[in-house]
């Protein structure tokens, strides 16, 4: 019996900025991804049996919920669909990405569900096709088909390749108690509508434009320059958060910042030594020692399922 084991990494936001509100009820993106070492693990098992059959382990939420709402079923599930595969899949999904940290596990998840299917039916797709099931999964989910750093346009989901920054070591902190939910967290952003916002405004000063300061950081091979516009009303709402990132700061991180919509927090360390030194000090919180993962790397880890 064939059975397949892939990685699904989290990622980072590098930067984070939202343009305003599309008259489709989205919002458009500037963001930077950056995948990171911290992963779920999946495995998949041909069966006899027809259907899906998904357990998970280690997210006691996400095992209570019907399986038909997880991401990794609805992308075998797509696949199957689509290839027209009548065999049955057994599938194991092994969380260790926290759950609503704006870390993109569930994203994460999908694209090693469609990447681990392929291989395991060693069925072809054309890139094209699988980026759109992708996209139909969630506006992350192609960026995860290829990781590493990478600009998002649109709602995040129209990806583009940057150069890898030097490797980094990243802690990540989640605090139990706090949840953040993406979709609250986009109306307390307040965004204009589109329709209103003037591109003079991103423009209009060289000096302190943040068109200037976002395509900065995507040229930089450092790690600088962080920026996320969820900060301000997440952390008005979760002061704990700002917390953290200025515990972290203190610990001797050179950059800090909330992770995507949050609730997880991570900060950029000179040397793994640190990171790890750094990561003991919160005792009441889930922490996690990780470092950058460039593209190249991605690719031999996970991408091989194409």
């Amino acid at each position: 019996m064939r059975e397949v084991r892939i990685p699904a990494f989290a990622k980072i936001n590098l930067r984070l900025d939202i343009l305003g509100q599309r008259p489709d009820g989205y919002h458009e993106l500037r963001t930077i991804f950056q995948t990171i070492s911290l992963h779920d693990k999946l495995l998949l098992r041909s069966s006899r049996k027809p259907g899906i059959s998904l357990a998970i382990h280690g997210s006691e939420r996400l095992s209570q919920e019907p399986v038909t709402r997880n991401l990794v079923y609805r992308a075998v599930d797509a696949l199957k669909r689509e290839l027209k595969i009548r065999g049955g899949v057994e599938i194991e999904l092994r969380k260790m990405i926290p759950a609503g940290g704006g870390l993109g596990g569930g994203s994460s998840d999908a694209a090693a569900a469609l990447l681990g299917y392929l291989r395991l039916t060693r069925k072809k797709l054309a890139l094209e096709r699988l980026i759109e099931i992708a996209v139909s999964l969630g506006a992350d989910v192609p960026f995860f088909m290829f990781g590493g750093r990478a600009l998002g346009v649109n709602r995040g989901d129209e990806v583009y390749p940057l150069a890898d920054s030097e490797k980094q070591s990243v802690v990540v902190i989640t605090s139990p108690d706090i949840h953040v939910s993406t979709p609250e967290a986009f109306r307390w952003v307040k965004a204009p509508l589109l329709a209103e916002t003037r591109s003079r405004q991103l423009t209009k000063s060289v000096g302190n434009s943040k068109l200037w300061r976002f395509c900065a950081l995507c040229w930089s091979a450092q790690l600088s320059g962080l920026s996320n516009d969820f900060e301000r009303p997440v952390f008005r709402r979760h002061p704990r958060l700002a917390t953290l990132k200025r515990d972290l700061l203190r610990a001797g991180a050179t950059e800090a910042m909330l992770a995507g919509s949050g609730s997880a927090v991570f900060g950029v360390f000179p040397s793994p030594a640190l990171a790890r030194r750094a990561a003991v000090g919160f005792p009441s919180d889930q922490t996690f020692v990780c470092e950058t993962i460039s593209r190249d790397r991605y690719k031999r880890l996970v991408q091989t399922a194409l």
